[in-house]
């Protein structure tokens, strides 16, 4: 058996887009992956992307927030940024980590403006099912 690939998802917050990205990872992928996520400036789980990934069969609510300085010292193969500030302060990492751009939307900051929970939540679930798509392709999604 190969040795798994090591994957950070890297967000400013660690709070959703990350998160669902390493539960995607964790569910999809299993044994083929270690994955992780950390934030530039986390700020805790967000309990809408814990909702929506429940619906989806997957459970990220033992996942924590942290920052990226907590994982400074683990040898990735792949870091993935999934928001464009965590692209531009992305910090180096040791070793031959590959730093790839995937940006999604933002789904608390889209969800501000939603008239319902349930308009708020289609934003999160529309989201979800992108970074599962990106996910379950790896790694040749991750090829630039």
């Amino acid at each position: 058996m190969p040795e798994p690939l090591t994957i950070l998802f890297l967000c400013t917050g660690n709070s959703c887009r990350s998160q669902m990205a390493e539960g995607w990872a964790c569910h999809l992928l299993g044994e083929a992956v270690r994955a992780y996520s950390a934030g530039v400036r986390p700020k805790g789980l967000d309990p809408r992307a814990v909702r929506v990934m429940s619906e989806a069969g997957v459970d990220i609510s033992g996942q924590a927030s942290r920052h990226v300085n907590e994982l400074l010292k683990i040898p990735f193969d792949w870091v993935v940024t999934v928001c464009d500030s965590a692209r531009e302060s992305c910090p180096l990492f040791p070793g031959n980590a590959r730093v790839v751009h995937r940006g999604f939307d933002d789904p608390p900051h889209l969800a501000q403006g939603a008239a319902t929970e349930e308009e708020a939540l289609a934003v999160y679930r529309r989201v979800r099912d992108e970074i599962r798509a990106l996910v379950a392709a790896i790694p040749g999604s991750l090829e630039s």
